[in-house]
């Protein structure tokens, strides 16, 4: 089968996923997004914008369904408008790798889109549990961000005109970008809070070793409300997100 469903159709949808060295998880999530976005009946496309993976990413998601773009970035923003630009459909919706979609949120994010919501974000669950020093952290900055009502970079939704017209990602940005666009998105017009949930993996929780993790996540977000946001200019500031270790989700 071909990387868009129905084949003879423009895509009115394009899924983008980014991906690096994602491939014990990368036929999952292709295969998940394409049921989802075959059972909602609109023409879609879905991409997988492989960054410089060193395994078989590219191989896999390609079998599995997806049509892949391969890029050199290792810079999160430049990925998700590279697949941004490799598809012409009016409609955008960026999910991670290690991210599950349910059926009801993918809808319901297009039905805003069709009532004119100019973009938009979702609530995001953990598939697992973490360190419970870092579990506490995540969860309490999730409660920040969900009071303003942002999307998480793993799961956002955008019309493409209002995306062009913002400049899509800030690729100033190693990591935050989703607050940004969130912003430039909320000025323009009506931003959508879905309350249903994406189900994203646990896998940064897990990572070092948990007070590590916790420390310096609440050093980054210490310093993000303090106005210091150059830390997350830098890749090799966020190793923890760009050279992190790859698993597998245990999503059904």
């Amino acid at each position: 089968m071909g990387p868009m469903d129905p084949a003879a159709e423009r895509p009115h949808l394009a899924i983008v996923v980014p991906a690096w060295n994602e491939e014990a998880v990368i036929a999952q999530t292709v295969g998940q997004l394409r049921e989802v976005a075959l059972n909602l009946g609109r023409p879609f496309e879905l991409v997988v914008v492989d960054d410089a993976s060193s395994d078989r990413t590219a191989e896999i998601a390609a079998a599995a369904g997806a049509r892949v773009v391969r890029v050199e970035k290792r810079q999160i923003a430049a990925v998700r408008n590279a697949g941004a630009r490799a598809t012409t459909a009016p409609y955008l919706v960026f999910a991670d790798a290690d991210t599950w979609v349910p059926e009801t949120v993918l809808r319901h994010a297009l039905r805003e889109l069709d009532a004119g919501a100019i973009g938009g974000g979702s609530r995001v669950a953990f598939d697992g549990r973490g360190h419970p020093l870092a579990e506490g952290c995540f969860v309490a900055f999730m409660v920040l961000w969900y009071s303003q009502e942002l999307a998480a970079g793993c799961f956002l939704f955008v019309r493409r005109d209002a995306f062009e017209a913002v400049g899509g990602f800030d690729e100033r940005w190693f990591a935050g970008e989703e607050y940004w666009l969130s912003r430039a998105l909320t000025d323009r017009g009506r931003f959508a809070f879905l309350r249903e949930e994406v189900v994203s993996s646990a896998r940064k929780q897990r990572a070092g070793h948990g007070l590590g993790m916790l420390l310096r996540l609440l050093g980054l977000t210490a310093m993000f409300l303090a106005g210091y946001r150059r830390p997350l200019q830098s890749r090799d500031r966020l190793g923890f997100w760009y050279y992190g270790t790859r698993e597998g989700k245990p999503v059904d």
